[in-house]
């Protein structure tokens, strides 16, 4: 591999990493698990869960678009 490709791929594992710990502090409000309420932090799963299943159907459909 050449070491353009190394610092990209390099690049996209990080900015990965960033963007999911992004949308999970994004779904708990800014909170820590143990500060929430059942309710809330029942609310924060759902929304990780719908935001997972939301990047899978893009990916499938930029799959079909090619």
């Amino acid at each position: 591999m050449n070491t353009n490709r190394l610092i990209k791929m390099a690049i996209r594992m990080l900015m990965r990493r960033g963007v999911n710990k992004g949308i999970d502090l994004a779904s708990r409000r800014g909170k820590h698990a143990d500060d929430m309420t059942p309710q809330a932090r029942e609310t924060a799963q759902n929304t990780r869960k719908n935001t997972q299943q939301a990047r899978r159907g893009l990916n499938m459909l930029r799959r079909f678009m090619r």
